[in-house]
């Protein structure tokens, strides 16, 4: 990802009134243990009238501060409230929301919401001609009142320029890592779905599998071992000895507890981690192929290719070659 693409680490997260519990600690969740992976997210929680907020199940959330100032790279983060017939007295979004919303787009923020949030973007007029999604419950009722809006339905999540929307409630753990992913790479990503116990990192439109998940879901702790070991070093050369070391196992006893936990071979899983790596930066950067190549562990361009071309179907895109 180009360096100007890239979250400025600052996550503002909007506390709106009865907002629903799960949707608030599981996206917040990821981009701590993001920051616990050195990714220097910082969080900070505001509300429209800062002090206190009742969620929808009835705890109160105190300390909240005032709406902030945002800036280039900022993300606020909106966590779905309870949503009720708007009244005069209490409007579906408190006012003072919508400007300051606008604003920070303006100024070059990011905004994502999670589950009901989406309600949030579109009085704020952000989601007008945008792709979106929000829980299914209230699909028709966001294309109803916000015509304008692209409503995607059958989808986990929805990037679309500055902004970024969810479905219901679990999902916005997907989106959250999805952002981590686009600001960090699959790598970390990867480090902190472990972390969380979330073995499957699903895309906004399907289950899938991505390599840096895939095969982690066992318990054996010396494979796991190896597997860490790999995904952080993915551009050093390793041989089946040092990998032993990593695993406390011998060779041969590596070898037989990878076969048998994931039916590959340390070297073929680490192979299969640097062409992902290689996808992801070959579809998110100006790196050139053999820049790639080298971050990923390949020490030849043209055999980078035919593994590559082999993975995934097609070689990687020659206009970028050096």
């Amino acid at each position: 990802m180009n360096s100007e693409d890239r979250g400025s680490g600052r996550v503002v997260v909007l506390v709106l009134p009865e907002v629903n519990l799960l949707d608030l600690p599981g996206p917040v969740q990821v981009f701590d243990a993001a920051a616990h992976e050195g990714a220097g997210y910082r969080i900070e929680f505001v509300a429209a009238q800062p002090g206190e907020v009742v969620s929808a199940q009835g705890l109160r959330l105190a300390g909240l501060g005032p709406l902030p100032g945002t800036g280039p790279g900022d993300l606020i983060l909106i966590p779905g409230p309870r949503l009720r017939p708007p009244t005069p007295e209490q409007p579906l979004v408190p006012p003072a929301v919508l400007p300051w919303l606008r604003s920070a787009v303006a100024h070059g923020s990011r905004v994502a919401s999670v589950c009901t949030g989406a309600a949030a973007l579109a009085e704020a007029g952000l989601l007008a001609g945008r792709r979106c999604t929000t829980h299914w419950s209230v699909i028709d009722l966001l294309r109803e009142h916000y015509p304008a809006a692209r409503v995607q339905d059958a989808v986990l999540y929805v990037h679309d320029g500055p902004v970024s929307t969810s479905a219901g409630i679990a999902a916005g753990i997907d989106l959250a890592l999805s952002l981590v992913e686009r600001d960090h790479g699959p790598a970390l990503a990867a480090a902190v779905a472990r972390q969380l116990v979330i073995y499957l990192r699903r895309d906004g439109t399907h289950g899938q599998l991505s390599p840096f998940l895939e095969h982690r879901s066992h318990l054996h702790p010396a494979v796991h071992r190896v597997q860490d070991h790999l995904a952080q070093h993915l551009d050093a050369p390793h041989t089946l000895d040092q990998l032993a070391r990593v695993a406390h196992l011998s060779p041969r006893g590596l070898s037989r507890a990878f076969t048998a936990t994931i039916g590959l071979t340390p070297l073929e899983y680490q192979q299969r981690l640097r062409l992902e790596l290689a996808a992801s930066l070959l579809t998110e950067t100006d790196l050139t192929v053999e820049a790639v190549a080298a971050r990923c562990g390949f020490r030849d361009a043209r055999h980078f290719r035919r593994l590559y071309g082999a993975r995934y179907g097609a070689p990687p895109s020659a206009a970028r070659t050096a």
